[in-house]
């Protein structure tokens, strides 16, 4: 495909990313108590969907593109002790080590996180055009799947976090844009640059957010309804990260 033609392609498909962010805007539909019911099971599935990204998605991937060399592993472990000091600063920053009175510092590494994953995502799906239209599309679409569960996750997430649902989804709406931004660096820099780390990277970030701070949020509690459900949802979360996979490697032997 012609260099304008894939930048057009590249241009519009990150541009639809955009809405997709806006996902989590469908719970302003939502009573405020049902809303709330479903913040943990969601926060649960988002931190199964993480992992399971994480584990069964971007490792392999980066396995894959780096070989099995240390390289990959220390390139995780940067990103989740990165991550682990981004949380140390912001537990310093906004809440002076007082209890109560600030958001989770969680919020807003699932916002840096966010961006990284789009950032990457965008690079992969250019990536795509920059060899066949038909590839782009399907590696598109499944970008599109794989990014709806997510989104949900994370919205619960911020909201859980204490952050009010409008401004949660003003916040995705912003770091919607990096999706594309990723596609246009890819596209501009022909993959001279080597931006293969970021994948285990961003593997590192997801890892440290779904085990440090999600899993121990849904297993606070002591009815074992509740706990029945959050790992239900936890599940859930792993198994639709599985089911991508195999969709995405079954789209690949056709």
């Amino acid at each position: 495909m012609n260099q304008p033609a894939s930048l057009a392609w590249i241009l519009s498909t990150g541009l639809v990313m955009v809405p997709v962010a806006l996902v989590g805007g469908l719970t302003l539909l939502l009573q405020e108590r049902t809303f709330r019911r479903l913040l943990l099971p969601l926060v649960a599935f988002s931190a199964g969907s993480l992992l399971g990204g994480a584990l069964l998605h971007m490792l392999p991937t980066a396995v894959e593109e780096m070989g099995p060399g240390l390289r990959v592993f220390l390139w995780v472990l940067g990103g989740f002790v990165l991550f682990f000091m981004l949380e140390q600063f912001l537990h310093w920053h906004h809440c002076h080590r007082e209890v109560g009175g600030c958001d989770e510092p969680v919020t807003y590494l699932i916002l840096i996180a966010n961006a990284v994953h789009k950032f990457i995502g965008g690079v992969a799906v250019a990536g795509s055009f920059l060899v066949d239209l038909r590839l782009g599309l399907t590696i598109w679409l499944a970008t599109v799947v794989h990014e709806v569960p997510h989104e949900l996750g994370d919205f619960a997430v911020l909201v859980h976090g204490g952050w009010t649902r409008t401004r949660a989804l003003f916040w995705r709406f912003v770091t919607a844009f990096v999706f594309p931004l990723g596609g246009l660096a890819a596209y501009f820099a022909s993959f001279e640059a080597d931006v293969r780390f970021l994948v285990p990277f961003a593997a590192g970030n997801f890892l440290y957010i779904g085990a440090s701070d999600l899993v121990p949020e849904v297993n606070r509690h002591h009815s074992w309804r509740s706990n029945l459900v959050h790992l239900v949802c936890f599940v859930a979360g792993i198994l639709t990260m599985l089911a991508l996979r195999a969709f995405g490697h079954e789209g690949a032997a056709h």
